[in-house]
């Protein structure tokens, strides 16, 4: 009635006609507040239902006196809009003290409980991202504030947390406000915008987390649960690569799948993105128990709906293999399953030949009889020019490959590229471990250098590869700009927090055996091509005689049995007299006959 009458004085009639009102008014609301359980809410977790329960109390109490009162006095005396007055008054008294308390509340527990974050990027990811701290604080994230370089983004406020300014100023915020870590919220940056970016995060010393990128995502769904720190492979000097999914998606969906070596780096990443194409069946092919058991059991949390089959075979057991194409019918296969390890086979050489030559020429004869559409096979930069055993079997295998294809309705089709990082094995894991225990860092020549490629993109661009090839082809991916590997070591030491050379030293060890200083993607001799994908090229095609190769395989597979190793390397020689520091290892080189010129 007061504010009824602009805080004034109120006529006695009206004051009169309030009183007699307000004991009905306290029985109704009463018994409607424990009606609708508002003496049961705890304050701290005060919500919408709440809200909803408080404007059904008012509004019923607020209908039934007015109704009630009209019965009795016809409403003489009280005025209509009091009643609309008196209901916003009690949902604001009722509402606004629990909403009060549950703010300061949870203020408080991110406060004592949450890690100060600096979100660097403002977009949809980290707005997302932002959402989910504030949803919930057991996350152990307090957002303090944004960092943006789009101009027109600072100073808004984006779920409340202000864009504070840009990314030049990060080191200057963190100190300000007492940053304990850093968030980056880019899953869209290039590599060139991820390396200015971690650079400045840097000199903070202070951990940083990041989101994948848009290429690893398995689904569109930014949460504080992809968040992972900030690795070498984001940092990577190339743009992201568009894949033509939807041809991809055309060539595998509803088909049988086989994949070899699934358990592998490279394999077991073709098994997850192929499992999202919906194929009709996958095959996964490995010698490995631990590593099939491992792949088996994530796949079929991943992918309940997928028919999966887990075969635990060698590559080089013709009966195995046989017996795989005949109950599954690949349609598709992918070759994936290789030794790998330069330095160490160059004392295996009877293995590596008999798992890389003749265990890919088992698989692509099996393939050939069971009619399989495709047969990619996965090959490496180190088969260009060879100095190392593992080099000049994978070369070898390149060129079965290729002259199978005029001799067979299965279309064979090579994929070429460099070092992955974090595969097993390779240089990434070796040096975070030696990071981990304190150093020092080996390397093995302050110039040496490679190229390098996430496993992601690897797997993704040998399935786009797949799809492209008519068979024959040797593709060779397109692995950006050569790293020193000095370069990415020392970009690993200053990931962890700690500075190259003063917190932990970098020691050079010199070449190993079969490595090279620099690696090449294809030989002088093969012309490369453009493709429909620019990240993709086309090696020329050089053939060989058939009759000259199969008796040659056929050698090895006879050298093999006896355990032969001079031999064997003596016969690679010759079909691969490309090969660069081999010949030293072998000072009587058997000729074969037949052989020429490098293949």
């Amino acid at each position: 009635f007061w504010f009824r009458f602009d805080f004034g004085i109120i006529p006695p009639a009206n004051l009169e006609a309030g009183l007699a009102a307000l004991p009905l008014l306290i029985v109704v609301q009463a018994a409607l507040f424990f009606h609708y359980g508002l003496y049961r809410g705890v304050w701290r977790f005060a919500s919408l239902p709440d809200l909803l329960r408080i404007l059904k109390a008012v509004v019923v109490g607020v209908s039934i006196a007015a109704f009630v009162l009209f019965i009795i006095t016809r409403l003489q005396d009280v005025p209509r809009t009091a009643f609309v007055m008196y209901g916003l008054f009690l949902i604001g008294l009722l509402s606004g003290p629990r909403f009060i308390y549950r703010w300061f509340k949870d203020r408080r527990r991110y406060q004592e409980l949450g890690a100060r974050v600096l979100i660097i990027g403002a977009g949809r990811a980290g707005e997302m991202l932002v959402r989910d701290m504030l949803r919930d604080p057991n996350h152990g994230y307090l957002p303090v504030g944004f960092i943006d370089d789009h101009r027109s983004k600072a100073g808004m406020d984006v779920h409340g947390i202000r864009v504070l300014g840009r990314s030049r100023q990060i080191g200057e915020f963190a100190q300000k406000l007492d940053i304990d870590t850093l968030l980056i919220a880019m899953p869209s940056a290039t590599s060139k915008q991820m390396r200015r970016i971690a650079n400045y995060c840097e000199r903070t010393g202070l951990p940083v987390l990041t989101l994948p990128k848009l290429s690893e995502f398995l689904s569109a769904k930014t949460s504080l649960g992809s968040l992972r720190t900030l690795d070498i492979g984001d940092l990577l000097g190339r743009e992201p690569i568009e894949l033509s999914w939807m041809e991809i998606g055309q060539g595998l969906i509803d088909k049988s799948i086989l994949i070899s070596g699934g358990g592998g780096s490279i394999g077991s990443e073709l098994c997850r993105q192929v499992a999202r194409l919906g194929p009709k069946r996958l095959v996964v092919f490995e010698k490995s128990e631990f590593n099939l058991y491992t792949i088996d059991r994530e796949l079929r949390t991943s992918f309940p709906d997928l028919e999966i089959h887990s075969v635990l075979g060698d590559i080089c057991d013709a009966v195995a293999v046989g017996q795989a194409m005949k109950r599954f019918q690949p349609e598709v296969i992918y070759h994936a399953a290789a030794y790998k390890h330069v330095p160490l086979l160059e004392g295996q050489i009877r293995e590596a030949v008999r798992n890389n030559i003749l265990g890919t020429v088992t698989m692509a004869r099996a393939a050939d009889a069971a009619g399989v559409g495709t047969f990619v096979t996965v090959s490496t930069d180190k088969a260009v020019n060879p100095t190392s055993v593992m080099g000049m079997t994978k070369r070898i295998s390149e060129v079965w490959c290729q002259n199978s294809n005029s001799r067979s309705d299965t279309n064979f089709v090579t994929v070429r590229f460099g070092n992955v990082l974090n595969s097993a094995g390779s240089v990434v894991p070796l040096f975070r471990q030696q990071i981990e225990s304190g150093g020092p860092v080996t390397v093995t020549h302050p110039e040496v250098e490679r190229y390098f490629m996430t496993i992601s993109e690897a797997s993704q661009l040998i399935m786009q590869a797949g799809v492209l090839g008519s068979g024959g082809e040797i593709y060779v991916l397109d692995m950006g700009e050569p790293m020193l590997v000095q370069y990415l070591a020392e970009q690993m030491i200053r990931l962890s927090g700690k500075v190259p050379g003063d917190d932990i030293k970098i020691e050079y060890v010199g070449l190993r055996p079969g490595e090279k200083m620099f690696e090449e993607l294809f030989h002088e001799r093969e012309a490369l091509r453009s493709t429909a994908h620019n990240k993709i090229m086309l090696a020329q095609f050089r053939e060989v005689e058939w009759n000259r190769l199969s008796g040659f395989i056929a050698d090895l597979e006879s050298a093999t049995e006896k355990y032969d190793n001079l031999r064997l390397r003596a016969m690679m020689l010759e079909l691969v007299p490309e090969a660069i520091g081999q010949r030293e290892h072998t000072p009587d080189v058997v000729p074969i006959q037949g052989a020429s010129d490098a293949i």
